[in-house]
């Protein structure tokens, strides 16, 4: 009878040391957090943005004892793969991933894995600001439910800048920018798709020239693909001989192709970010003589999240610096121009009058449009189209680095 109690008692004990950590519980969540160490899967191609992590991690560890390590990825998917390795060997605990910055197909092929934990994310306390109504696609990513398996903590719009000094009037539709690339050669460039902003302005284009928008809103279908991207194959046709290095070679990220403009190399550059442009004049990247401009048809818009993996080690930790990163503190410290200037997740009604008036506080850069001329905010399309584009585009336009 004493073995078999001691048995239980020992099951038990095992069964609460492994227990997962329950964010409506929000006291015990940061006590279990104080002395963890998180190891954050995040892309690490921006000065700025790392900065802006690095500020993060110095926050969540003088309030919560928190550690944060910045794990640099050139391509999110790098993580994806080693979570997705870690279920195959069987290692269901003690990851090697605490954190991931993800969205769009990575996070659908995560959840559809079952590689991540939760939900978590609607029963923290910062969600209570969130803008859920007034900003959709912190419940949606890339038209996927979230289901509170990742908390969004930024707000994105593609925009592009260009140097007035070069060009007096910038080229407001794909059709316009092609026929200023052929005028002009080797004077525009994007990122090598898969790198995230390289495949975004193959999206910025099909949107334009895609027959029925709203086939993008639902699962590439294999019998209508041809269809619904001849007309933009036809187009990085003749847009690809005429980019910078005749297409030949391709910036692999952001900050290469903020050099290529700063070095005079490119006249304009597409960007995820409205702010992307006033931030690298503040930074001293680019000339005074930048500014920026969104295409007619309007452009893309789309939520920044983070996810923690099914195995992650330390849970508790993770769901503090999320917690953390949509507070009206990092909110507003994330969208000042001079910082980032990424757009903040909450909703500005339902934060006190101190908070509210560090929002209302902050300028707009010199090269930031105000939100009234950011233009219409189109939908992301669903992720696999997202893949068979970069899929296509790597066999059409691929080239070795």
């Amino acid at each position: 009878m004493r073995s078999l109690l001691a048995a239980t008692l020992a099951a038990a004990t095992a069964f609460a040391a492994h227990a997962e950590p329950d964010p409506s519980n929000w006291d015990a969540v940061t006590e279990e957090a104080r002395g963890q160490t998180v190891y954050w899967n995040a892309w690490g191609g921006s000065d700025t943005i790392n900065s802006f992590i690095a500020w993060i991690g110095n926050r969540v560890n003088e309030e919560y004892g928190v550690t944060l390590e910045h794990v640099k990825l050139s391509d999110t998917a790098d993580a994806v793969s080693r979570v997705l390795a870690e279920k195959t060997a069987g290692k269901d605990e003690g990851g090697a991933i605490d954190m991931i910055w993800i969205n769009g197909e990575n996070f659908a092929a995560m959840k559809e894995q079952d590689l991540l934990f939760g939900p978590w994310v609607e029963a923290m306390p910062s969600w209570a600001n969130v803008d859920v109504a007034g900003k959709p696609a912190v419940i949606s990513d890339f038209t996927v439910p979230t289901d509170g398996l990742e908390a969004p903590w930024g707000m994105a719009q593609v925009v592009f800048y260009y140097d007035t000094a070069r060009l007096e009037t910038p080229p407001t539709t794909m059709e316009a920018l092609a026929a200023y690339a052929a005028a002009n050669p080797g004077r525009f460039t994007y990122p090598q798709p898969p790198n995230f902003l390289g495949s975004t302005f193959l999206k910025q284009a099909l949107i334009e020239f895609v027959p029925d928008a709203s086939v993008l809103q639902a699962p590439v279908d294999e019998a209508d693909y041809e269809a619904a991207t001849a007309a933009f194959w036809t187009y990085l046709d003749g847009l690809t001989p005429t980019l910078w290095r005749s297409g030949r070679a391709y910036p692999q990220n952001e900050s290469r192709q903020i050099q290529l403009m700063a070095d005079g190399e490119i006249d304009l550059a597409i960007s995820f970010n409205p702010n992307e442009a006033s931030n690298a004049i503040a930074n001293g990247q680019l000339q005074n003589s930048v500014r920026t401009f969104v295409m007619d048809a309007g452009s893309i818009g789309n939520a920044s999240f983070v996810a923690i993996p099914y195995n992650a080690n330390a849970k508790a930790g993770a769901m503090v610096v999320a917690n953390f990163m949509m507070s009206p503190d990092a909110q507003a410290m994330m969208q000042d121009p001079e910082v980032w200037g990424l757009g903040t997740v909450l909703d500005l009604a339902k934060l006190s009058g101190e908070d509210r008036a560090r929002f209302d506080a902050l300028e707009l850069g010199i090269a930031t449009l105000p939100p009234a001329e950011l233009g219409a905010t189109l939908p992301e399309p669903h992720p696999s189209w997202m893949v068979k584009l970069e899929e296509d585009w790597t066999e059409r336009y691929g080239v070795a680095q």
